[in-house]
Protein backbone atom coordinates (compact mmCIF):
# COMPACT_ATOMS: atom_id res chain seq x y z
CA UNK A 1 0.00 0.00 0.00
CA UNK A 2 1.01 3.42 -0.41
CA UNK A 3 1.71 5.21 3.05
CA UNK A 4 1.18 8.36 1.45
CA UNK A 5 -2.33 9.94 2.30
CA UNK A 6 -4.40 11.68 -0.37
CA UNK A 7 -4.91 14.75 1.85
CA UNK A 8 -2.46 14.65 4.70
CA UNK A 9 -2.51 16.20 8.50
CA UNK A 10 -5.78 16.80 10.10
CA UNK A 11 -8.32 15.71 7.33
CA UNK A 12 -10.16 12.88 8.88
CA UNK A 13 -13.64 10.84 8.54
CA UNK A 14 -13.87 10.79 4.76
CA UNK A 15 -16.83 11.10 2.12
CA UNK A 16 -16.97 10.78 -1.32
CA UNK A 17 -19.23 11.39 -4.32
CA UNK A 18 -18.84 11.16 -8.26
CA UNK A 19 -20.26 13.46 -10.76
CA UNK A 20 -19.53 12.55 -14.22
CA UNK A 21 -15.92 12.93 -14.42
CA UNK A 22 -15.50 14.82 -11.02
CA UNK A 23 -14.81 13.34 -7.44
CA UNK A 24 -15.61 15.67 -4.35
CA UNK A 25 -14.42 14.56 -0.98
CA UNK A 26 -15.36 16.25 2.79
CA UNK A 27 -13.96 15.72 6.20
CA UNK A 28 -14.92 16.43 9.87
CA UNK A 29 -13.17 19.84 11.03
CA UNK A 30 -14.94 19.59 14.62
CA UNK A 31 -13.96 22.69 16.69
CA UNK A 32 -12.69 24.67 13.78
CA UNK A 33 -14.24 27.36 11.47
CA UNK A 34 -15.07 27.28 8.36
CA UNK A 35 -16.37 24.08 8.28
CA UNK A 36 -16.23 20.43 6.49
CA UNK A 37 -13.31 21.69 4.03
CA UNK A 38 -14.20 20.11 0.22
CA UNK A 39 -11.79 18.66 -1.99
CA UNK A 40 -12.07 17.78 -6.17
CA UNK A 41 -10.23 15.82 -7.90
CA UNK A 42 -10.59 13.83 -11.62
CA UNK A 43 -8.27 11.11 -10.59
CA UNK A 44 -9.39 10.49 -7.01
CA UNK A 45 -5.52 10.85 -5.92
CA UNK A 46 -4.50 14.53 -6.58
CA UNK A 47 -7.02 17.02 -4.66
CA UNK A 48 -7.50 20.37 -4.73
CA UNK A 49 -9.98 22.59 -2.06
CA UNK A 50 -12.18 24.18 -3.29
CA UNK A 51 -14.16 25.76 -0.37
CA UNK A 52 -15.62 25.21 2.91
CA UNK A 53 -19.23 23.77 3.23
CA UNK A 54 -20.04 25.70 6.29
CA UNK A 55 -18.50 28.80 6.05
CA UNK A 56 -20.83 31.37 7.11
CA UNK A 57 -22.33 32.36 10.99
CA UNK A 58 -25.91 31.55 9.63
CA UNK A 59 -24.95 27.85 8.94
CA UNK A 60 -22.51 26.92 12.17
CA UNK A 61 -21.74 28.96 15.39
CA UNK A 62 -19.92 26.95 18.21
CA UNK A 63 -19.88 28.13 22.03
CA UNK A 64 -16.34 28.17 22.28
CA UNK A 65 -13.00 27.08 20.84
CA UNK A 66 -13.12 23.68 23.21
CA UNK A 67 -11.28 20.56 21.43
CA UNK A 68 -12.93 17.92 19.37
CA UNK A 69 -16.70 19.65 19.80
CA UNK A 70 -17.85 21.03 16.69
CA UNK A 71 -18.79 19.22 13.51
CA UNK A 72 -18.39 15.24 13.33
CA UNK A 73 -18.61 12.91 10.47
CA UNK A 74 -19.78 14.22 7.21
CA UNK A 75 -21.43 12.49 4.05
CA UNK A 76 -21.68 13.89 0.71
CA UNK A 77 -24.18 13.16 -1.91
CA UNK A 78 -25.46 13.93 -4.91
CA UNK A 79 -29.21 13.10 -6.56
CA UNK A 80 -31.39 14.81 -8.86
CA UNK A 81 -28.84 17.38 -9.63
CA UNK A 82 -28.14 19.05 -6.30
CA UNK A 83 -25.35 18.22 -3.55
CA UNK A 84 -26.54 17.31 -0.32
CA UNK A 85 -23.94 17.37 2.81
CA UNK A 86 -25.19 15.97 6.15
CA UNK A 87 -23.34 15.68 9.66
CA UNK A 88 -23.76 16.49 13.06
CA UNK A 89 -22.76 19.17 15.35
CA UNK A 90 -21.78 17.60 19.05
CA UNK A 91 -22.66 20.78 20.81
CA UNK A 92 -26.16 20.65 19.60
CA UNK A 93 -26.61 16.43 18.79
CA UNK A 94 -29.50 16.53 20.71
CA UNK A 95 -31.62 18.64 18.14
CA UNK A 96 -30.82 16.18 15.25
CA UNK A 97 -27.89 16.03 11.98
CA UNK A 98 -27.47 19.15 9.84
CA UNK A 99 -28.74 19.05 6.29
CA UNK A 100 -27.22 21.44 3.44
CA UNK A 101 -27.44 21.55 -0.17
CA UNK A 102 -25.92 23.43 -3.46
CA UNK A 103 -25.86 22.95 -6.79
CA UNK A 104 -22.02 23.92 -7.02
CA UNK A 105 -20.08 22.02 -4.33
CA UNK A 106 -18.31 25.25 -3.88
CA UNK A 107 -20.79 26.96 -2.43
CA UNK A 108 -23.12 29.17 -1.78
CA UNK A 109 -24.76 25.94 0.35
CA UNK A 110 -28.09 26.47 2.05
CA UNK A 111 -28.87 27.44 5.55
CA UNK A 112 -29.03 24.24 7.47
CA UNK A 113 -32.13 21.74 8.50
CA UNK A 114 -32.35 19.58 11.00
CA UNK A 115 -33.29 16.12 11.49
CA UNK A 116 -34.91 16.43 14.91
CA UNK A 117 -36.10 13.48 16.31
CA UNK A 118 -32.92 11.70 14.52
CA UNK A 119 -30.02 12.01 17.77
CA UNK A 120 -26.94 10.11 17.12
CA UNK A 121 -23.50 10.92 15.25
CA UNK A 122 -22.21 9.84 11.39
CA UNK A 123 -25.15 10.83 9.60
CA UNK A 124 -25.69 9.05 5.57
CA UNK A 125 -28.21 9.80 3.01
CA UNK A 126 -29.41 7.47 0.32
CA UNK A 127 -31.76 7.56 -2.13
CA UNK A 128 -33.32 4.43 -3.14
CA UNK A 129 -34.47 3.87 -7.06
CA UNK A 130 -37.84 4.87 -6.27
CA UNK A 131 -36.55 8.36 -4.57
CA UNK A 132 -37.44 7.41 -1.55
CA UNK A 133 -34.39 9.16 1.19
CA UNK A 134 -32.96 7.31 3.75
CA UNK A 135 -31.39 8.75 6.57
CA UNK A 136 -28.55 6.30 8.64
CA UNK A 137 -26.65 7.02 11.40
CA UNK A 138 -25.35 5.65 14.50
CA UNK A 139 -27.14 6.35 17.62
CA UNK A 140 -24.07 5.04 20.31
CA UNK A 141 -26.72 3.39 22.08
CA UNK A 142 -29.05 0.45 22.87
CA UNK A 143 -29.14 -3.05 20.94
CA UNK A 144 -29.11 -2.13 17.56
CA UNK A 145 -27.07 1.22 17.61
CA UNK A 146 -27.26 1.76 13.83
CA UNK A 147 -30.03 3.44 13.41
CA UNK A 148 -32.53 4.12 9.70
CA UNK A 149 -35.17 6.54 8.90
CA UNK A 150 -37.03 7.68 5.75
CA UNK A 151 -36.32 11.50 5.75
CA UNK A 152 -37.55 14.33 3.48
CA UNK A 153 -33.72 15.83 2.91
CA UNK A 154 -35.05 19.39 1.71
CA UNK A 155 -36.35 20.25 5.12
CA UNK A 156 -35.18 17.18 7.48
CA UNK A 157 -38.62 16.00 8.48
CA UNK A 158 -38.72 12.46 9.27
CA UNK A 159 -41.15 10.62 7.69
CA UNK A 160 -41.00 7.26 9.34
CA UNK A 161 -40.75 6.10 13.17
CA UNK A 162 -36.56 5.14 13.33
CA UNK A 163 -35.51 1.91 13.75
CA UNK A 164 -32.87 -0.36 14.16
CA UNK A 165 -30.72 -1.81 11.38
CA UNK A 166 -27.84 -3.22 12.43
CA UNK A 167 -25.64 -3.96 15.47
CA UNK A 168 -22.47 -3.99 13.62
CA UNK A 169 -20.16 -7.69 13.34
CA UNK A 170 -19.31 -7.39 17.25
CA UNK A 171 -16.94 -4.94 17.31
CA UNK A 172 -17.19 -2.16 19.47
CA UNK A 173 -18.53 1.30 18.81
CA UNK A 174 -20.23 -0.09 15.23
CA UNK A 175 -20.55 3.73 13.50
CA UNK A 176 -19.70 5.95 10.13
CA UNK A 177 -22.66 3.94 8.47
CA UNK A 178 -23.22 4.11 4.62
CA UNK A 179 -25.56 2.37 2.27
CA UNK A 180 -24.85 1.72 -1.42
CA UNK A 181 -26.89 -0.27 -3.95
CA UNK A 182 -25.20 -2.75 -6.12
CA UNK A 183 -27.23 -4.76 -8.44
CA UNK A 184 -29.88 -7.25 -6.50
CA UNK A 185 -28.08 -6.30 -3.02
CA UNK A 186 -27.80 -3.24 -0.76
CA UNK A 187 -24.58 -3.13 1.02
CA UNK A 188 -23.68 -1.38 4.75
CA UNK A 189 -20.76 -0.43 5.41
CA UNK A 190 -19.75 0.46 8.84
CA UNK A 191 -16.63 1.45 11.00
CA UNK A 192 -15.80 -0.39 13.89
CA UNK A 193 -13.42 -1.14 16.63
CA UNK A 194 -12.92 2.21 18.03
CA UNK A 195 -11.15 5.07 16.43
CA UNK A 196 -7.67 3.79 17.90
CA UNK A 197 -5.41 0.92 17.05
CA UNK A 198 -8.55 -1.58 16.69
CA UNK A 199 -10.27 0.20 14.08
CA UNK A 200 -11.75 -1.49 11.40
CA UNK A 201 -14.01 -1.53 8.02
CA UNK A 202 -16.96 -4.30 7.91
CA UNK A 203 -19.65 -5.11 5.10
CA UNK A 204 -23.19 -6.59 5.19
CA UNK A 205 -25.27 -7.13 2.47
CA UNK A 206 -28.99 -7.37 2.30
CA UNK A 207 -31.45 -8.19 -0.54
CA UNK A 208 -33.78 -5.33 0.98
CA UNK A 209 -32.78 -1.45 2.14
CA UNK A 210 -34.06 -2.33 5.64
CA UNK A 211 -32.77 -5.37 5.80
CA UNK A 212 -31.48 -7.78 7.73
CA UNK A 213 -28.02 -7.44 7.13
CA UNK A 214 -26.07 -10.47 6.20
CA UNK A 215 -22.27 -10.08 7.10
CA UNK A 216 -18.75 -10.31 5.35
CA UNK A 217 -17.79 -13.64 6.03
CA UNK A 218 -14.73 -12.08 5.03
CA UNK A 219 -14.71 -9.14 7.72
CA UNK A 220 -13.30 -6.64 9.04
CA UNK A 221 -12.66 -5.95 4.93
CA UNK A 222 -9.59 -2.98 5.84
CA UNK A 223 -7.88 -3.38 9.05
CA UNK A 224 -4.13 -2.62 10.33
CA UNK A 225 -4.65 -3.64 14.06
CA UNK A 226 -1.82 -6.36 15.38
CA UNK A 227 0.46 -5.14 12.10
CA UNK A 228 3.95 -3.27 11.70
CA UNK A 229 2.39 -1.24 8.51
CA UNK A 230 3.04 2.29 9.03
CA UNK A 231 -0.64 3.62 8.39
CA UNK A 232 -2.36 2.57 11.74
CA UNK A 233 -6.09 3.12 12.76
CA UNK A 234 -7.60 2.42 9.58
CA UNK A 235 -11.02 2.43 9.70
CA UNK A 236 -14.27 5.36 8.48
CA UNK A 237 -14.47 4.74 5.05
CA UNK A 238 -16.70 5.33 2.33
CA UNK A 239 -16.74 3.49 -1.48
CA UNK A 240 -17.14 5.27 -4.92
CA UNK A 241 -17.80 3.73 -8.23
CA UNK A 242 -15.58 4.75 -10.39
CA UNK A 243 -15.78 5.33 -14.31
CA UNK A 244 -14.01 1.56 -14.30
CA UNK A 245 -14.73 0.24 -11.18
CA UNK A 246 -14.48 1.29 -7.91
CA UNK A 247 -12.76 2.50 -4.86
CA UNK A 248 -12.41 3.25 -0.99
CA UNK A 249 -11.65 6.34 0.56
CA UNK A 250 -10.74 5.90 4.32
CA UNK A 251 -9.16 6.98 7.61
CA UNK A 252 -5.70 6.34 8.74
CA UNK A 253 -2.82 7.88 11.08
CA UNK A 254 0.91 7.80 10.76
CA UNK A 255 2.07 6.69 14.18
CA UNK A 256 6.12 7.57 15.14
CA UNK A 257 8.36 7.82 18.08
CA UNK A 258 9.00 5.13 20.76
CA UNK A 259 6.54 2.80 22.22
CA UNK A 260 3.26 3.29 22.09
CA UNK A 261 4.46 5.34 19.17
CA UNK A 262 2.30 9.17 18.18
CA UNK A 263 0.48 10.52 15.41
CA UNK A 264 1.12 13.81 15.64
CA UNK A 265 -0.83 15.07 12.49
CA UNK A 266 -4.15 13.74 13.22
CA UNK A 267 -6.33 11.26 10.95
CA UNK A 268 -5.43 11.27 7.71
CA UNK A 269 -7.55 10.44 4.34
CA UNK A 270 -6.16 7.27 2.48
CA UNK A 271 -7.21 5.26 -0.64
CA UNK A 272 -7.26 2.19 -1.87
CA UNK A 273 -9.13 0.36 -5.18
CA UNK A 274 -12.31 -1.77 -4.69
CA UNK A 275 -12.74 -5.40 -6.29
CA UNK A 276 -15.91 -7.24 -6.43
CA UNK A 277 -16.06 -11.14 -5.61
CA UNK A 278 -18.93 -12.73 -5.18
CA UNK A 279 -20.85 -9.76 -4.71
CA UNK A 280 -18.52 -8.81 -1.73
CA UNK A 281 -16.27 -5.72 -1.94
CA UNK A 282 -12.35 -6.64 -1.59
CA UNK A 283 -10.18 -4.10 -0.85
CA UNK A 284 -6.80 -3.80 -2.75
CA UNK A 285 -4.55 -1.30 -1.20
CA UNK A 286 -1.92 -1.16 -4.08
CA UNK A 287 -4.42 -0.36 -6.48
CA UNK A 288 -3.31 3.66 -6.56
CA UNK A 289 0.33 5.30 -6.56
CA UNK A 290 -0.12 8.48 -4.31
CA UNK A 291 3.09 11.10 -4.54
CA UNK A 292 3.14 13.56 -1.80
CA UNK A 293 0.92 16.71 -2.37
CA UNK A 294 2.20 20.33 -2.51
CA UNK A 295 0.92 22.15 0.83
CA UNK A 296 3.18 24.99 0.72
CA UNK A 297 1.94 28.12 1.50
CA UNK A 298 3.26 31.76 1.02
CA UNK A 299 0.70 34.73 1.80
CA UNK A 300 1.70 37.94 2.50
CA UNK A 301 -2.51 38.86 2.46
CA UNK A 302 -3.06 40.50 -0.77
CA UNK A 303 -6.61 40.80 -0.77
CA UNK A 304 -9.19 40.85 1.89
CA UNK A 305 -10.57 37.42 1.19
CA UNK A 306 -8.19 34.71 3.11
CA UNK A 307 -6.66 31.59 1.72
CA UNK A 308 -9.29 28.67 2.00
CA UNK A 309 -6.88 27.15 4.07
CA UNK A 310 -7.55 29.80 6.95
CA UNK A 311 -9.36 28.25 9.93
CA UNK A 312 -10.04 29.14 13.33
CA UNK A 313 -11.22 27.12 16.51
CA UNK A 314 -14.47 28.20 17.81
CA UNK A 315 -14.38 31.22 15.36
CA UNK A 316 -15.06 32.22 12.08
CA UNK A 317 -11.36 34.28 10.84
CA UNK A 318 -13.32 36.62 8.92
CA UNK A 319 -15.20 37.32 12.58
CA UNK A 320 -11.96 38.83 14.08
CA UNK A 321 -9.29 39.46 11.02
CA UNK A 322 -9.09 42.48 8.85
CA UNK A 323 -6.79 44.26 6.44
CA UNK A 324 -3.49 45.86 8.26
CA UNK A 325 -3.00 49.39 8.65
CA UNK A 326 0.59 48.82 6.23
CA UNK A 327 -0.14 45.65 4.34
CA UNK A 328 -1.05 42.07 6.03
CA UNK A 329 -3.71 41.73 8.63
CA UNK A 330 -4.82 42.78 11.52
CA UNK A 331 -6.18 39.71 14.04
CA UNK A 332 -8.26 41.13 16.86
CA UNK A 333 -8.10 39.95 20.39
CA UNK A 334 -11.10 37.33 21.37
CA UNK A 335 -13.71 39.39 23.50
CA UNK A 336 -14.57 35.95 25.73
CA UNK A 337 -12.14 33.68 26.86
CA UNK A 338 -14.02 31.22 25.71
CA UNK A 339 -12.51 31.37 22.56
CA UNK A 340 -9.30 31.89 20.85
CA UNK A 341 -8.34 34.55 18.15
CA UNK A 342 -6.01 32.32 16.31
CA UNK A 343 -5.56 32.10 12.80
CA UNK A 344 -3.88 29.04 11.71
CA UNK A 345 -3.70 26.30 9.24
CA UNK A 346 -3.81 22.65 9.34
CA UNK A 347 0.09 21.16 9.76
CA UNK A 348 0.06 18.40 6.97
CA UNK A 349 3.52 17.04 6.79
CA UNK A 350 5.88 15.13 9.50
CA UNK A 351 8.42 17.18 8.47
CA UNK A 352 7.74 21.08 8.14
CA UNK A 353 8.73 24.72 8.72
CA UNK A 354 6.64 27.80 9.68
CA UNK A 355 7.47 31.43 9.41
CA UNK A 356 5.33 34.42 10.88
CA UNK A 357 6.41 37.74 9.95
CA UNK A 358 4.58 40.15 12.75
CA UNK A 359 4.94 43.23 14.09
CA UNK A 360 6.99 43.35 17.28
CA UNK A 361 5.13 42.95 20.19
CA UNK A 362 2.22 41.94 19.04
CA UNK A 363 1.80 38.29 18.70
CA UNK A 364 2.62 34.82 19.14
CA UNK A 365 3.36 31.83 16.51
CA UNK A 366 1.28 29.07 17.91
CA UNK A 367 1.56 24.77 17.46
CA UNK A 368 -2.24 23.44 18.62
CA UNK A 369 -3.52 20.77 19.35
CA UNK A 370 -6.18 21.95 21.83
CA UNK A 371 -6.46 24.56 24.81
CA UNK A 372 -4.60 22.64 26.41
CA UNK A 373 -1.82 21.58 24.50
CA UNK A 374 0.07 23.94 22.54
CA UNK A 375 3.42 25.32 22.17
CA UNK A 376 4.41 28.90 20.90
CA UNK A 377 6.67 31.67 20.03
CA UNK A 378 6.04 34.66 21.22
CA UNK A 379 7.16 38.65 20.10
CA UNK A 380 6.59 40.58 23.64
CA UNK A 381 8.22 43.26 25.56
CA UNK A 382 10.86 43.47 23.38
CA UNK A 383 11.77 40.10 24.43
CA UNK A 384 11.49 36.82 21.90
CA UNK A 385 10.19 33.76 24.27
CA UNK A 386 9.16 30.10 23.62
CA UNK A 387 6.92 28.87 25.69
CA UNK A 388 4.76 25.89 25.83
CA UNK A 389 1.62 24.34 27.58
CA UNK A 390 1.10 20.76 28.44
CA UNK A 391 -2.47 20.02 30.75
CA UNK A 392 -1.78 22.22 34.07
CA UNK A 393 1.81 23.24 33.13
CA UNK A 394 2.39 26.48 31.60
CA UNK A 395 6.21 27.36 30.75
CA UNK A 396 8.36 29.92 29.71
CA UNK A 397 11.10 27.43 28.11
CA UNK A 398 13.62 30.21 26.92
CA UNK A 399 14.25 34.16 26.01
CA UNK A 400 16.26 36.58 24.46
CA UNK A 401 16.41 39.93 23.29
CA UNK A 402 14.11 40.84 20.16
CA UNK A 403 16.01 42.15 16.80
CA UNK A 404 14.99 45.25 18.07
CA UNK A 405 13.25 46.16 14.25
CA UNK A 406 9.90 47.00 13.80
CA UNK A 407 8.81 43.14 12.58
CA UNK A 408 10.09 39.55 13.84
CA UNK A 409 9.85 36.36 12.19
CA UNK A 410 8.98 33.67 14.36
CA UNK A 411 9.37 30.07 13.72
CA UNK A 412 8.65 26.46 14.12
CA UNK A 413 10.49 23.74 13.02
CA UNK A 414 9.37 19.82 13.27
CA UNK A 415 11.68 17.46 11.96
CA UNK A 416 11.86 13.51 12.60
CA UNK A 417 15.10 12.35 14.77
CA UNK A 418 17.26 9.70 13.43
CA UNK A 419 16.67 6.05 14.41
CA UNK A 420 18.79 5.27 17.68
CA UNK A 421 20.56 1.85 17.91
CA UNK A 422 18.15 -0.80 17.52
CA UNK A 423 15.74 1.40 15.07
CA UNK A 424 15.12 3.02 18.55
CA UNK A 425 13.38 6.59 18.41
CA UNK A 426 14.15 8.92 21.15
CA UNK A 427 11.06 11.34 20.07
CA UNK A 428 7.86 11.66 18.24
CA UNK A 429 9.49 14.63 16.67
CA UNK A 430 11.62 17.33 17.19
CA UNK A 431 9.96 20.32 17.95
CA UNK A 432 12.57 23.50 17.87
CA UNK A 433 10.73 27.11 18.97
CA UNK A 434 12.87 30.44 17.69
CA UNK A 435 12.84 32.74 15.43
CA UNK A 436 14.68 33.95 12.22
CA UNK A 437 17.43 36.56 11.54
CA UNK A 438 17.81 37.16 8.01
CA UNK A 439 17.61 33.42 6.73
CA UNK A 440 18.74 31.90 10.02
CA UNK A 441 16.71 29.89 12.23
CA UNK A 442 17.70 30.69 15.82
CA UNK A 443 16.23 27.86 17.90
CA UNK A 444 15.32 29.11 21.49
CA UNK A 445 13.76 25.71 22.57
CA UNK A 446 13.54 22.49 21.38
CA UNK A 447 11.16 19.33 22.78
CA UNK A 448 9.59 16.47 22.30
CA UNK A 449 6.63 16.52 20.03
CA UNK A 450 4.67 14.05 21.81
CA UNK A 451 3.29 16.12 24.07
CA UNK A 452 1.02 17.41 21.52
CA UNK A 453 -0.02 14.23 20.26
CA UNK A 454 -3.16 12.78 20.56
CA UNK A 455 -2.14 9.73 22.13
CA UNK A 456 -0.67 12.23 24.79
CA UNK A 457 -3.80 14.81 24.71
CA UNK A 458 -6.41 12.90 23.72
CA UNK A 459 -9.32 13.87 21.26
CA UNK A 460 -9.75 13.52 17.60
CA UNK A 461 -8.05 16.30 15.81
CA UNK A 462 -4.45 17.18 14.66
CA UNK A 463 -1.99 20.10 15.37
CA UNK A 464 -2.59 23.48 13.48
CA UNK A 465 -0.10 26.27 13.24
CA UNK A 466 -0.71 29.88 13.34
CA UNK A 467 -0.94 33.47 14.49
CA UNK A 468 -2.52 35.07 17.34
CA UNK A 469 -2.55 38.08 19.67
CA UNK A 470 -0.72 38.29 23.03
CA UNK A 471 -2.99 37.81 26.02
CA UNK A 472 -4.14 40.69 28.04
CA UNK A 473 -3.59 43.39 25.42
CA UNK A 474 -6.36 45.28 23.49
CA UNK A 475 -4.20 45.92 19.97
CA UNK A 476 -4.25 43.55 17.18
CA UNK A 477 -1.52 41.19 16.29
CA UNK A 478 -0.54 42.52 12.67
CA UNK A 479 0.10 39.62 10.68
CA UNK A 480 2.83 40.88 7.53
CA UNK A 481 3.63 37.61 5.94
CA UNK A 482 3.09 33.61 6.74
CA UNK A 483 5.24 30.59 5.17
CA UNK A 484 4.58 27.47 5.55
CA UNK A 485 6.87 24.47 4.10
CA UNK A 486 7.40 20.96 4.31
CA UNK A 487 10.98 19.79 4.60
Amino acid sequence: MSATPIVGGFHPDPSVCRVGDDYYLVNSSFEYLPGVPIFRSRDLVAWQLIGNVLDREDQLVLPSSAGSSGIFAPTIRHHDGRFFMITTSINTVSDGHLIVSATDPAGPWTTPVQTRGAVGIDPDLFWDEDGTCYLTWASGWGETPIMQVVIDPGTGTLHSEPRGLSRGTGLAHPEGPHIYRRGDWYYLLLAEGGTERGHTVTISRSRTVAGPYEGNPANPILSHRSTADPVQNTGHADLVETADGWAMVYLGVRPVGPSPSFHLNGRETFLAGVEWVDDWPVVDETAFEVQPRDTSLEDDFPSPELDRRWIAPGRHPREFVSAGPDGGVAIQPSPSPEHRSLLAIRVEDQNWDARATVAAGTARLVLRLDDSHWAAVESQGGAVSARVVMGPADQTLASTPGPGSPDVTLAIRATQPAPEPWGRMAAADNLELGYVIGQDFQVLASIDGRYFSTEVAGGFTGRVVGVEPLPGRADPAILRRFEYRAL
